[in-house]
């Protein structure tokens, strides 16, 4: 038996499109994570980034489940005393309806440095419109 590792230059990066229509957040960034890494291929190794890319559209119309759009708060500290903010979900949405889904994408990537490498493949869009179609990503099902 011989184990062959895949290197960055030989892997084969294929575009998705995913709609975000009535999905649950946290079920969807599961999925959207592995396939960032690279877990659903066969040649996935932990060290070696061997994802795809991920284009997401429809991000302002995924769901919350039970009351997390009024209880959900999203918290930023600007290190100086006093600088914490909170937002609500109901308020993220309205105001920056990405954020939501990759806010959670990114909490469920690895926290190392090849995080920023997989989250650099992932592109969230609120509406239905996007400038990747050169790149002919596939419709895929989550």
């Amino acid at each position: 038996m011989k184990t062959t590792f895949v290197t960055e230059s030989d892997a084969a990066r294929a575009w998705y499109i995913v709609d975000a229509t009535d999905k649950v957040v946290g079920r969807l960034a599961v999925k959207i994570a592995d396939i960032l890494r690279g877990k659903t291929k066969a040649s996935f190794a932990p060290q070696s980034d061997v994802g795809d890319f991920i284009v997401v559209i429809n991000a302002d119309k995924v769901r919350f489940t039970g009351r997390k759009e009024e209880q959900k708060v999203y918290q930023s500290y600007s290190r100086f005393p006093g600088g914490r903010k909170e937002v609500k979900a109901c308020v993220m949405r309205a105001n920056k309806p990405e954020y939501i889904l990759e806010h959670a994408v990114k909490d469920m990537l690895p926290k190392n440095h090849r995080s920023r490498s997989f989250f650099g493949r992932l592109k969230v869009y609120a509406g239905k419109d996007h400038p990747h179609a050169a790149q002919k990503p596939a419709i895929l099902e989550l």
